[in-house]
């Protein structure tokens, strides 16, 4: 059996969708904070048990007999992520395969990529046979931050750098493909990302297009962008990661572009355009 963690989440609700066209429903499960919000799955056959990252107990009765487990990554914080790890290796898992980032680095300057390159290193030295997607940086975080400028006209957030923006289907996708063909990916893939590396006035210059509003990049101060957003209302928490992705951007650690993710999808993956399409339409 396969299961899915996170499946009611934005990647593990298209992994789980894409793996019920391959293969029996019986064969799956999902792990999920709340059933009910897995209702659609369960009324496919697919099995349903509640269980959370932070109660082991819970997820090693989620992942019983599981020949696979998809562990996929919440916030930056490795120890949930570790824990089940050690759940699917009780529960008996052959396999574990668990979603990482393309910038995962102990020297990370985002928090989260620091928490990624921790988990690896646990998931490796686990003793069970392992992969670990590599991810490129969600596509979908631009859209995020183009919302808001496309009602102002101004996108204005810290100086970044060039990121190889990856879209969320590409990389069920590519999840897919290694639970149901584990030859193809062992062990720590190369990072999985979009066909090119952009910044946020590249993103700018695409959203204006599409939308035919004009979206003017204003680079301010790290500090003062910090201090807007906790005005705002943001979590003091939140608003430190987001800011880590700025400066780990300018420092080049999501700028890289590898054929990794077309080889193993046999096409070009999505680019940011085409994506911000499908996102700024909603």
């Amino acid at each position: 059996m396969i299961i899915v963690t996170g499946a009611t989440g934005r990647l593990g609700k298209a992994v789980v969708g894409r793996l019920v066209e391959r293969m029996p429903a019986a064969e799956l499960g999902v792990s999920v904070r709340d059933p009910e919000q897995a209702a659609e799955f369960a009324a496919r056959g697919i099995r349903v048990r509640r269980a959370d990252f932070d109660d082991p107990s819970a997820l090693e009765h989620a992942f019983e007999g599981a020949s696979q487990v998809l562990i996929v990554s919440g916030p930056a914080d490795p120890a949930p992520h570790q824990a089940a790890i050690e759940a699917a290796q009780k529960a008996g898992a052959e396999r574990i395969l668990y979603t990482s980032h393309m910038g995962a680095n102990l020297d990370s300057l985002f928090l989260a990529t620091r928490g990624h390159a921790a988990t690896e290193q646990h998931l490796a030295e686990s003793g069970v046979p392992f992969t670990a997607l590599r991810n490129g940086f969600y596509a979908s975080t631009t859209a995020w931050h183009l919302r808001t400028a496309l009602a102002t006209g101004e996108l204005r957030v810290p100086a970044d750098g060039p990121v190889s923006w990856t879209a969320h289907p590409d990389l069920a996708d590519a999840a897919v493909i290694a639970l149901t063909d584990p030859d193809r990916l062992q062990g720590t893939t190369p990072a999985l990302t979009g066909p090119e590396a952009l910044d946020l006035a590249d993103a700018a210059a695409i959203a204006s297009e599409l939308t035919g509003k004009k979206i003017v990049r204003v680079v301010i101060d790290d500090e003062d962008w910090r201090q807007q957003a906790l005005a705002r209302g943001l979590p003091s928490f939140v608003v430190d990661l987001t800011l880590g992705i700025f400066q780990a951007s300018r420092r080049g650690e999501f700028a890289a572009v590898d054929p990794a993710l077309g080889e193993i999808l046999g096409r070009r993956p999505t680019d940011l355009r085409a994506v911000l399409k499908s996102e700024l339409a909603s």
